[in-house]
């Protein structure tokens, strides 16, 4: 028996019976050989680690923007909190632990530079609207390795596209990433907001610290003990009330207090304006892209505009300020 073959039998004795199998995957898009020693799951991990949108996600704002800082999160970073936090989650719960890993890894691997603000900035101008889930699939299925595409399973695509609030996963594992995702950022976007000197720990409401926790630390607990405790043994995985309520309190607090804070968000609008004027130019001279974006036009018929927000989307931050320089600020004229 293959090495792959007793690790999906594996599964079938120790996985809750609701988890996703990796044998009854519904499998790619484009039918390829099995590997000997790798699930269909842990295939799909090692294909997005390797990815180069997920190596790019190192330079990709998180919330505050070119921090002056090693300790501030970036968009990586956010990745890779959720995957640990997800991982964790699906241990406690018998569910398929590669499954959540690839599905947390590629969730954000569509995301613009600057965070939500670039998100905000092609939604706004793309006739077609922008929403990096969307793009994280595209990336995934369209925009890698040089127009094939990482041919991701059903699962894994399905966990990326449904991670959003009012999105639903169809498995239990992109249910436990959904989740995971919400705590993740609430928690490390409040500890980057206390090395910033945004908010303190006293600016939380007392009676939200009485029930999630006195430190982020705290509350990041509270809230992966209530998920293993409300969710163990149930078709779906999930919150208690109080504990759910508590949560999105708490991202109430955070939208009013720090992603819409004057101060934590004070350059926004430069990189809205620096997007947007991207944009415009590359909608009017897409030869001015690089080949494999531009190729996509010229011999593949896509239309102008998503691929110009392929090619803004998939930048990092200093990719696009770089881009900006080059087109819109003169050079010094030398012989």
């Amino acid at each position: 028996m293959l090495v792959r073959e007793e690790l999906e039998q594996n599964e079938f004795q120790t996985l809750y019976h609701l988890a996703a199998h990796a044998a009854e995957s519904k499998g790619r898009s484009s039918a390829e050989e099995e590997c000997d020693i790798r699930t269909c799951y842990m295939r799909d991990r090692d294909r997005i680690v390797h990815c180069k949108s997920f190596r790019r996600l190192k330079d990709k704002t998180q919330v505050f923007l070119s921090p002056q800082g090693d300790h501030y999160r970036t968009r990586l970073m956010h990745t890779l909190e959720v995957s640990q936090t997800a991982r964790t989650v699906a241990k406690c719960l018998r569910l398929n632990e590669d499954l959540v890993e690839a599905i947390a890894l590629g969730h954000d691997l569509g995301h613009t530079p600057f965070g939500h603000a670039g998100e905000r900035a092609l939604n706004r101008i793309c006739p077609d609207g922008f929403k990096h889930y969307e793009q994280s699939v595209r990336v995934a299925q369209v925009l890698e390795k040089d127009g094939k595409g990482l041919n991701l399973t059903a699962e894994v695509l399905d966990g990326i596209l449904n991670h959003g609030t009012n999105r639903h996963p169809s498995t239990l594992e992109g249910q436990v990433v959904r989740l995971c995702d919400k705590i993740a950022y609430v928690h490390h976007d409040m500890d980057d907001a206390e090395r910033a000197g945004v908010l303190f720990e006293e600016d939380i409401p007392r009676h939200l610290r009485e029930l999630l926790g006195y430190s982020t630390r705290e509350r990041l607990n509270t809230f992966i003990h209530d998920i293993v405790r409300s969710s163990r043994d149930q078709s779906e995985v999930s919150m208690s009330e109080e504990i759910s309520e508590g949560l999105r309190e708490l991202r109430a607090f955070l939208f009013e207090n720090l992603y819409t804070n004057p101060i934590a968000k004070s350059e926004e609008h430069k990189a809205v304006v620096m997007l947007t004027a991207l944009y415009e130019y590359y909608v009017k001279h897409p030869e001015e892209m690089t080949e494999e974006y531009y190729g996509m036009i010229a011999r593949c018929s896509e239309k102008t505009e998503r691929v110009v927000c392929d090619y803004i989307s998939g930048m990092t931050d200093q990719y696009s300020k770089t881009k900006f320089l080059e087109i819109y600020v003169p050079k010094a004229w030398s012989r």
